[in-house]
C-alpha cells in the first residue's frame, strides 16, 4: 500500500477506558493502530503516539481532515482527554468530530466479527456468534456500572456496528449487578458479556444464562471507534465542536474543601 492515502486522513481516539489507544485511518481504511504502553497514561501518551502514527505514515497534523472520540460513557479523565483533544483539532484546521458511544465501541469487538469471515474458526469464542444477546459493561464506581445491551434482530432497526440486525435495547443505563441480573438474565436466552468493567467485578455478574467473551475483547479499541465513527460520518452525523461534552451518563463527584 505504501503511504499513499486516497482518502480524507481520520484520527480516532480512545482513552474512555483503561487502555488507551489511537489509530490513524484513511476514509474506511485503518492503516494503524497504536496502544499506549501501560494503563491509565492517556495524558501523557497520547500526543506521542499520535505524531508517531502521522511520521510513519509521511502526515501532518494539519492534514487531517476528521476526528473520532469515543465519547462515553466511561472515565471522567479520559472523556475530557479525547474530547479537549478532538476540539484543538478543529480549531487548529477544521477537523470535523464524530462522537462514538463507548457501549457501542465495546460491543463492535464481537458484534461486527459475528457477520464477518474474518472470526477465527478456532477460537471459543465463536459458539457465541449463534446467539442473539450481547452486553457492554463499564465500570463506573460505586457498586455500579454503565451498562448496554444490544440483540440481533430483523433488519430495520437502528444498527450500531457492522453486523446487520443488531440493535441496542434501550438507552446506556447506569445500574448495579444485581439489576442488571434481574432485568436481563433468561437462562433459556444466554447473554454474552464482555467490557472491562468484568475486570475486577466478573463474579459479581455470575449466573445461569450468562456467558463471557474471552478478557482480550474487552477493553474498547480506537480501531472500532473509527469504525463506527466512520458510519456516522457518512450519515453526516458530526458532534458541534462548540456544545461538545462527553457523555458523562452522570456528574462526577465534586469534593467541597471545607475550612
Amino acid at each position: 500500500m505504501g503511504n499513499t492515502i486516497k482518502d480524507n486522513l481520520i484520527l480516532a481516539v480512545e482513552t474512555s477506558s483503561r487502555i488507551g489507544s489511537v489509530a490513524i485511518a484513511a476514509g474506511g481504511e485503518v492503516l494503524a493502530e497504536a496502544t499506549f504502553s501501560v494503563p491509565l497514561r492517556h495524558s501523557a501518551e497520547i500526543f506521542t503516539a499520535i505524531r508517531d502514527l502521522l511520521d510513519r505514515f509521511g502526515r501532518r497534523p494539519r492534514e487531517v481532515e476528521q476526528v473520532h472520540i469515543s465519547a462515553g460513557p466511561g472515565s471522567f479523565t479520559g472523556l475530557r482527554i479525547a474530547a479537549t483533544f478532538a476540539k484543538t483539532m478543529h480549531l487548529a484546521n477544521a477537523a470535523r468530530i464524530v462522537a462514538v458511544d463507548t457501549l457501542d465501541v465495546i460491543a463492535a469487538n464481537v458484534i461486527d466479527l459475528a457477520d464477518e469471515d474474518t472470526y477465527p474458526a478456532s477460537d471459543p469464542d465463536l459458539q457465541a456468534i449463534g446467539h442473539e444477546r450481547v452486553a457492554a459493561i463499564v465500570d463506573a464506581k460505586r457498586g455500579q456500572f454503565f451498562i448496554a445491551v444490544y440483540e440481533r434482530r430483523t433488519p430495520g432497526g437502528q444498527q450500531v456496528a457492522a453486523g446487520c440486525g443488531w440493535v441496542k435495547v434501550g438507552s446506556d443505563s447506569l445500574m448495579s449487578a444485581e439489576q442488571f441480573l434481574t432485568e436481563f438474565v433468561l437462562e433459556e436466552k444466554p447473554i454474552w458479556l464482555l467490557g472491562d468493567g468484568l475486570l475486577y467485578y466478573k463474579d459479581k455478574f455470575q449466573a445461569d444464562g450468562i456467558r463471557f467473551f474471552d478478557e482480550r475483547y474487552w477493553s474498547p479499541r480506537a480501531g472500532k471507534v473509527h469504525l463506527l465513527g466512520r458510519q456516522m460520518a457518512l450519515k453526516g452525523q458530526f458532534a458541534d465542536p462548540v456544545t461538545l461534552t462527553p457523555n458523562y451518563l452522570r456528574r462526577p463527584d465534586v469534593k467541597i474543601k471545607t475550612f
